[in-house]
């Protein structure tokens, strides 16, 4: 383990701040990050998890940004931006529903008000503010530089896909890219500001989060979109044909989500170009994740052992293949360049030996998930007596229905055996999956906010092969004290924190 406190047993809650409530329209880095903060210190737990916290992209996912290294323009608060007398207050007196987010409408909305902060930063900003802008842009410059031009190409030839941008802006022509920063210069600088305070907003929270003893747990995409600046600013990286269109692209096979499997679209890597730079985008990407996270999971480990590729013209993963990845040298880059990798290994679905061997070498806890417990027979590796201690686990992820709707969809087998594993006649199975995740040797424990609170299948996060998605939040009142309670006292009881954070 990287550091002792990831070391030592500990618990912790998974919640995307855009789940928080707010007047926004969505939640942010405002202050219901904080008061979920104190919640969190009051349950006794020592981990927030988050999605990736970069930017949304196809059907408002937040594993299909724009960006590897960019953040969510989104989480961007507006509270602190009236602090600085930026943006008017007043002008923020919006109707928004408060427990779904509209992308569409609010990401309009909300860009219109960061373009008003920006002009009110322009105008009214101190030198000091100014000066902190440049150093953090000079810091940030190896991602910057190309995701700023290409969120104001983005603006400019929208909707086009970049392959379909002016030949030569879509080839980065040196003259012409020269030409386009100095005519979308003011374009530039907002998605510059824009991300300054991004970064200000979300250090700011870590700062807090550390006073209060807890750890933020990042997540990593191993694959960026196609229309991205990753894409875009390094074609030679990925498996594109002569007009940038992905040849080949992500997903998975048939699995237990879906009998058709997972089409992502992610264009796939070409790993030998990586190789022969050292890694040295690798290398960068998880640098700025560590800059935003004290651990990382990465999200389907197994790509890097070998990965599905499917023909760009299918509809479907069924037609896939599996093609070799890059295995432990990718690794061994990061750690030399790096150092020791506080990172969670994603290693569900189809695992092969091979998977779990180069986990094991570099010492990456795998994950287990309780709602996968119940299927077979005692043997199941999710289940919490076959747990070793390098283990992450987890009463279920965003791409998982809530425990109750879990429950109320299972089949007689996997009732029959969670209530008797589990003691539970179903009533409370959410509290019984968390105590069971919690006393188990696995050293995290991890569980979605929806179980804690013990919400139902209309309150999931995300179906995978499905539109609509990553739109929840919840309301404070839905959270009463006797569940802060109730949780620290599992969590204390199971040696996850100690007992002078009870409170009694």
């Amino acid at each position: 383990m990287a550091d002792s406190w990831m070391a030592q047993r500990a618990a912790g809650v998974v919640l995307h701040p855009t789940s928080l409530p707010g007047p926004h329209g969505s939640g942010d880095f405002g202050p219901n990050a904080y008061y979920f903060m104190d919640w969190l210190y009051t349950a006794g737990q020592t981990l927030w998890q988050t999605l990736p916290l970069g930017p949304v992209g196809s059907g408002d996912s937040p594993y299909m940004g724009k960006s590897a290294f960019a953040g969510n323009p989104l989480l961007v608060a507006f509270e602190p931006l009236v602090q600085h007398g930026w943006l008017d207050a007043a002008s923020l007196r919006a109707s928004w529903n408060d427990e779904r987010i509209d992308y569409t409408a609010l990401g309009d909305w909300r860009l219109m008000k960061l373009r008003e902060a920006f002009a009110g930063f322009e105008q009214r900003a101190s030198a000091q503010d100014r000066a902190e802008q440049a150093d953090w842009s000079h810091e940030q410059q190896a991602w910057l530089d190309d995701y700023t031009l290409f969120m104001a190409l983005d603006q400019a030839y929208r909707p086009a896909l970049w392959p379909a941008w002016p030949q030569a802006l879509a080839q980065r022509q040196s003259a012409a890219l020269a030409e386009a920063r100095e005519r979308h210069a003011h374009e530039i600088s907002f998605w510059r500001f824009v991300q300054w305070q991004f970064d200000m907003q979300w250090q700011a929270i870590r700062v807090y989060a550390h006073g209060k003893g807890i750890r933020m747990v990042g997540d990593l995409p191993i694959f960026v979109a196609h229309h991205s600046a990753d894409c875009w600013a390094r074609p030679d990286l990925y498996e594109l044909d002569a007009y940038g269109q992905p040849r080949v692209v992500a997903g998975v096979p048939p699995d237990y989500f879906s009998d058709t499997g997972q089409r992502w679209g992610n264009p796939l890597y070409n790993w030998a170009a990586m190789a022969r730079d050292g890694y040295r985008w690798w290398i960068e990407r998880v640098r700025r994740q560590l800059h935003l996270a004290d651990i990382v999971r990465i999200d389907h480990f197994r790509g890097f052992v070998d990965y599905w590729e499917i023909p760009a013209e299918e509809s479907t993963a069924v037609k896939g293949q599996w093609q070799l990845g890059p295995g432990e040298a990718v690794f061994k880059a990061l750690s030399d360049a790096l150092g020791e990798l506080p990172i969670i290994a994603e290693d569900l679905g189809i695992i092969t030996h091979e998977v779990t061997l180069l986990r094991e070498r570099i010492g990456f806890p795998g994950m287990r998930v309780l709602q996968f417990a119940f299927s077979g027979e005692a043997s199941n590796a999710f289940l919490p007596h076959n747990f070793e201690p390098n283990t992450v686990v987890y009463t279920g992820t965003h791409d998982n229905d809530t425990v109750p709707g879990w429950w109320a969809s299972a089949n007689a087998h996997e009732r029959a055996f969670a209530s008797h594993y589990l003691s539970t006649d179903g009533s409370e199975v959410h509290w019984a999956m968390v105590r069971a995740a919690s006393f188990s040797v696995a050293r995290l424990a991890l569980c979605q906010f929806q179980d804690v609170l013990g919400l139902d299948t209309a309150h999931r996060m995300n179906t995978p092969g499905t539109m609509g998605c990553w739109s929840w939040r919840f309301k404070w009142e839905w959270v009463g004290p006797e569940v802060a309670l109730q949780l620290s006292s599992i969590t204390a009881a199971s040696g996850r924190v100690g007992f002078d954070r009870l409170k009694l």
